[in-house]
């Protein structure tokens, strides 16, 4: 890792649950009340990975594949079945007041914050919490208001904040104290565009700015695209994938997407990709919309090049663009082991 300092180091980490088992019936309620039966369930199941000093690291997964449970032992919330979980040289589950003092952290719309105190007093309660000194929290308040520009609503009861206002509210209170890292589960959920740009735009400045180790999970692929170079990828406990995205497109990023709008509606039925170049299932996949048509083709099996071609020779179009695949496509494909196709807008094609 280029000779950083490793702020996170997590090696052959496990967690597992004990699953009550329950056979049907009154006689398996009594079975299980005198004699209960446990399945173990393997939520993560020896995942590793460092993260770097200063390094933001998208954390994704489907829901259930175990990032909450990681991030729940990476706090100290819960503590590992096995393996080893260490940030800054600390473990987290031991000396739980000191090691606080060292991470922020943000969980979707759960908000940290004093529903009915003004903003800034929330700050002054947080301040004492963590034992800021006052000229150390006099330099840290005027480089949040700078960045996440507080200062529009910093005298408002917590309450009344929008969701974006609150957002910010949320981020600035984990950064307070400082925090060597910062866990942001889903920091623009809920957000309109322009408030999730804002989001975005505050993190990658905070963790430039003041060296902060951010670790994000989100399933919005915008926010990984923007602000990460590296993704952890996790699913069913066990990573799949640990690398710069750009290896992830190199990797999986064989779909492209032609899109195009014709002339006529009606010729959409000269069309045959599947038929003509035959395409296997999860190589192809079309939707189509009155005039407008968007085609999602492996470029492995027919080169770009060939799909303009076939279509200019069949329809006449207004419009034709062909774009690479997105980052959600990218990891549908590598989370399906080459992917399922979507519907299809006609089975002929």
């Amino acid at each position: 890792m280029e000779n950083k300092e490793i702020m996170i180091k997590v090696k052959d980490l496990r967690k597992e649950f004990r699953k009550a088992v329950k056979e049907p019936g009154l006689k398996g309620s009594f079975k299980a009340l005198f004699n209960p039966k446990y399945d173990i369930v393997k939520a993560v199941d020896g995942i590793s990975f460092e993260v770097p000093k200063g390094e933001i690291i998208g954390f994704i997964g489907p829901n259930g594949a175990g990032k909450s449970t990681v991030i729940k032992m990476l706090t100290g919330i819960l503590t590992p079945t096995s393996g080893e979980c260490c940030i800054d040289g600390k473990i987290p589950t031991e000396n739980r007041k000191e090691y606080v003092k060292e991470i922020g952290v943000v969980f979707g719309q759960r908000t940290q914050l004093w529903w009915d105190l003004a903003l800034r007093e929330t700050y002054m309660v947080l301040k004492e919490i963590y034992e800021i000194p006052e000229d150390a929290y006099k330099e840290r308040m005027a480089f949040l208001n700078e960045v996440l520009e507080l200062d529009d609503f910093i005298t408002s009861p917590v309450r009344t904040l929008s969701l974006g206002q609150r957002m910010r509210a949320d981020i600035a209170a984990s950064l307070l104290h400082n925090p060597k890292v910062l866990f942001l589960d889903e920091p623009t959920i809920g957000l309109d565009v322009v408030v999730k740009d804002n989001i975005r735009k505050a993190i990658k400045k905070i963790s430039e700015e003041s060296g902060t180790t951010v670790i994000l999970t989100t399933h919005d692929l915008e926010d990984i695209e923007l602000l990460c170079k590296r993704i952890v990828m996790i699913d069913k406990g066990k990573k799949v994938f640990d690398g710069e995205l750009s290896e992830l497109r190199r990797r999986y990023g064989q779909m492209r997407e032609l899109k195009f709008e014709l002339k006529n509606p009606d010729d959409f039925e000269k069309l045959s990709y599947k038929k003509d170049f035959s395409f296997a299932d999860d190589d192809l996949s079309i939707d189509r919309t009155g005039g407008t048509v968007n085609v999602r083709f492996n470029s492995d099996v027919v080169t770009v090049e060939k799909m303009l071609s076939y279509t200019l020779s069949k329809v006449h179009v207004k419009d034709i663009n062909v774009k690479d695949a997105d980052i959600e496509e990218i990891i549908r494909r590598l989370y399906l082991g080459g992917g399922e196709t979507d519907e299809t807008a006609d089975s002929h094609l």
